[in-house]
């Protein structure tokens, strides 16, 4: 069937060019209904437990998207008329930002005070340019000593302030919402700030992460693929020397990506942070399949044959490889699929996708190209063979020291896997040139963190939260949470009622403390919430029937391990003090903490089915179970290595890089692949010893492999100067991986094969083989497909 697929290929590709790029036009097509989602809730699938509590927390209280105006005055004065108006300002627009339910700021906080026997609730600050020194003193005074602003609208020092927009999007069309608020929010920084120029104004909160999802994505995209077609240009242009051959790789790459960004839009797939990037890795998987061709095309043409033979001998040579390499690719990144979050799932089953388009592509289109091309080579003896057969001398030579050297190497870096630990910090997911990392760096440096975990605690009981006992659990636990180290802010209802209560006893300091009396409690809120302005209400903290109240814990900036350490504590704290009532915790920061641990456990499942796999399909591939199992060791040591390299220099392994073990084991069965079944050819068909074999294997195919390995790791270098933190150390990991793949087959499967496959035989009589490989026999055309 290959041949008359060869066959056809090579007499009529005029047309097969039609036919393919008739599909391909069909497919691409569908592209226009790809859609970029951009809420963070994409990296949770709907039955993780973490987003179910969340939203069930969400659906009880209003909801805790935000977007938060950082404001810095260069003068560290917030307290000054001119900076108190700008505050203003931006207070008034913010509640014509799309979808905002909540603007609260100093300016607008509800400070309750009394007068007489009237309870008075305004605004802190009402119409600053009209205040003088002193009013501007006891504005701070009264800010900066208030518990429910102090680190949260407005830092110790009152140098920094906090606009917080509270937002309720629809999630009808969250493509179109995120952007609108984004948009707005930068109109009215753009404005205030013109008006205001010693005012430094940043971005942070929920909206604007989510927003940072889609820049960093775009930002990679228009860059990041742009610079790995130059580098696969450069590489196969200084390394072949071809342009007709770079051309026809090119298309096929750009014929890989397009087709399948078509047909991901017209099967409903979307995009994400981490999906955006399988254009960048289908280009750079892309590029192996080619190379393979035209290198083997060349070092027949180099030996004298036609060029339509020698395209139809490079491709009887590499089907069974290529087809192979792209599917042990393929399942790798279908193993993605054990991946507990979605976007995952979706990258690997796009580059699959990508992977077996540019095989089929690799087979068609490109012999086709290369048929109507002009190609030109010189004949002459092929250089870079005296380099591999220098390379299999050294390695046939030094047998008995590189494969015990290798292995205690080897092992000796992987010991130190254990060293990695499940860590993630999200905020850190973004680059420090992100706008949204520089400004949430800064307000936890200034003010607080964004880190926050959302405590409701249930009393059980309609009214319940006026309940003296169950106010107490919740001064006492919020008290205790204010203990912690890693604690920047506690908002709790408890601060409002013992206020309220102080008022009602003409603001006596002796009075700041929870009532006693039930009725009393139900009272004071009754009477300040009736006096509070449209969008001020307690709906926050308090549920309809007021049987549960919401505590919102902000924190230090946290990594995953410490969230889930507090998380742990806060648990704890209610078990011991508090079992009669019941307590959910939740927060998006809880549920990146809590995916990382999940998908790691998922992931290890994913990667050994994937290997099993790949070990079947190696074994029935090479017709040996023995050499199925042999090619286990080099198929795995690398990500092995790879992870150890990574527990020595660094520690800590985030959502990104708790796929790549699954990524990479299809990615670097391409090396084994080749040098394995050029090996056995050798062996089978040729009657060549052990170490004539490796030394044939090396001379056929080693160029090919170096070539494919350098462009691999430089495309993945690319990927790893993102923006996105997911996809940067997803990127260096995979290049580190590959790298020592390329190693691992170089310097340790050959003397293993030399070691294992110990048929009596004289290194010395190898010798032939290097004459057979210089007169043509390593690709010649009377070469049978391996």
């Amino acid at each position: 069937m290959s041949e008359r697929l060869f066959n056809f290929v090579l007499k009529r590709p005029l047309i097969t060019l039609i036919i393919g790029l008739a599909l391909i036009i069909t497919a691409a097509m569908g592209a226009s209904n790809l859609v970029f989602k951009s809420d963070y809730r994409v990296f949770f699938g709907p039955e993780n437990p973490q987003l179910q509590a969340f939203e069930a927390m969400q659906k009880v209280y209003s909801k805790s998207d935000n977007v938060a105006f950082v404001i810095a005055p260069e003068d560290k004065q917030v307290f000054t008329p001119e900076h108190l108006e700008a505050i203003r300002k931006i207070t008034e627009e913010s509640w014509q930002v799309p979808y905002s339910t909540r603007v609260d700021s100093v300016t607008n906080y509800q400070y309750s005070h009394a007068e007489e026997d009237d309870l008075i609730v305004e605004d802190l600050v009402y119409e600053p340019l009209t205040l003088n020194q002193e009013q501007l003193s006891h504005a701070r005074e009264i800010a900066t000593g208030d518990p429910l602003l102090e680190k949260r609208l407005i830092s110790t020092d009152a140098h920094v302030a906090v606009v917080n927009v509270t937002l309720q999007f629809p999630g009808l069309n969250p493509v179109e919402e995120v952007p609108a608020v984004a948009s707005k929010v930068r109109q009215i920084r753009e404005q205030v700030a013109q008006e205001h120029p010693d005012l430094n104004i940043m971005l942070s909160g929920v909206a604007m992460m989510n927003t940072s999802f889609v820049e960093a994505s775009l930002e990679d995209n228009s860059t990041l693929v742009p610079l790995m077609f130059l580098v696969v240009i450069l590489t196969i242009s200084l390394m072949l020397k071809t342009i007709t051959g770079t051309f026809a790789t090119v298309v096929i790459i750009m014929s890989s990506i397009v087709t399948t960004m078509g047909i991901a839009g017209w099967t409903g797939f979307y995009l994400t942070g981490p999906s955006a990037s399988a254009p960048t890795i289908i280009l750079t998987l892309a590029v192996a399949d080619c190379i393979h061709i035209l290198t083997s095309m060349f070092y027949e043409m180099r030996h004298g044959v036609k060029k339509q033979q020698a395209i139809l001998d490079s491709l009887r040579i590499n089907l069974k490889p290529i087809f192979l390499t792209s599917a042990t690719t393929a399942i790798g990144f279908l193993a993605m699929n054990f991946s507990d979050s979605p976007p995952f799932h979706d990258l690997g089953n796009m580059v699959a996708m990508g992977v077996m388009l540019a095989f089929i592509f690799s087979v068609t289109i490109f012999p086709a190209m290369l048929t109507l091309l002009p190609v030109r080579v010189k004949q002459k003896a092929e250089g870079e063979s005296d380099m591999m057969l220098s390379l299999s001398a050294f390695v046939i030579n030094n047998r008995r020291t590189l494969l015990p050297a290798m292995s205690v190497v080897l092992i000796a870096i992987s010991i130190f896997v254990p060293k990695n630990e499940m860590n993630d910090d999200f905020v850190k997911y973004f680059d420090e040139s992100v706008e949204f990392r520089q400004a949430t760096d800064f307000m936890q440096d200034n003010l607080s963190g964004m880190t926050t975990i959302e405590v409701s605690i249930d009393s059980g009981k309609s009214s319940g939260i006026n309940d003296p006992a169950f106010l107490q659990v919740v001064e006492d636990f919020s008290n205790w949470m204010r203990s912690q180290p890693e604690t920047d802010h506690v908002n709790s209802i408890t601060d409002i009622i013992k206020r309220l209560n102080r008022n009602m006893h003409a603001d006596d300091p002796a009075w700041y403390k929870l009532p006693d009396n039930q009725e009393l409690a139900a009272q004071y809120l009754l009477l300040y919430e009736m006096s509070l302005p449209y969008g001020l209400d307690l709906n926050n903290q308090l549920n309809v029937d007021k049987s549960s109240t919401r505590i919102t814990v902000t924190l230090k900036n946290q990594t995953s391990n410490q969230q889930l350490e507090t998380e742990k504590r806060m648990q704890a704290w209610f078990n011991e003090n508090a079992p009669q009532y019941k307590a959910e915790l939740a927060s998006p920061t809880l549920m990146f903490a809590h995916i990382g641990q999940r998908n790691i456990i998922s992931m290890i499942t994913g990667t050994a089915i994937a290997l099993v796999l790949i070990s079947l399909v190696l074994g029935f591939a090479l017709r040996s179970v023995r050499f199925g199992f042999i090619s286990l060791l080099p198929n795995v040591l690398p990500a092995t290595v790879a992870f150890g390299i990574w527990g020595l220099t660094v520690g800590q392994i985030g959502l990104g890089l708790s796929i790549v073990a699954s990524m990479t084991l299809g990615i670097v069965v391409d090396d084994t692949v080749h040098f394995l079944s050029k090996y056995l050819h050798a062996r089978r068909s040729k009657g060549a010893d052990t170490y004539a074999a490796v030394k044939y294997a090396f001379s056929s195919v080693g160029r090919a492999l170096w070539i494919t390995t350098f462009v691999l790791v430089c495309g993945f270098m690319v990927l790893a100067q993102s923006t996105f933190k997911i996809n940067a150390e997803m990127g260096l990991m995979t290049a580190i991986t590959i790298l020592i793949a390329l190693i691992v087959d170089f310097l340790f499967l050959p003397p293993l094969l030399m070691k294992l496959d110990n048929e009596k035989s004289d290194p010395a009589g190898s010798s032939d083989i290097k004459t057979e490989s210089q007169k043509g026999v390593a690709h010649g055309s009377e070469q049978p497909a391996s």
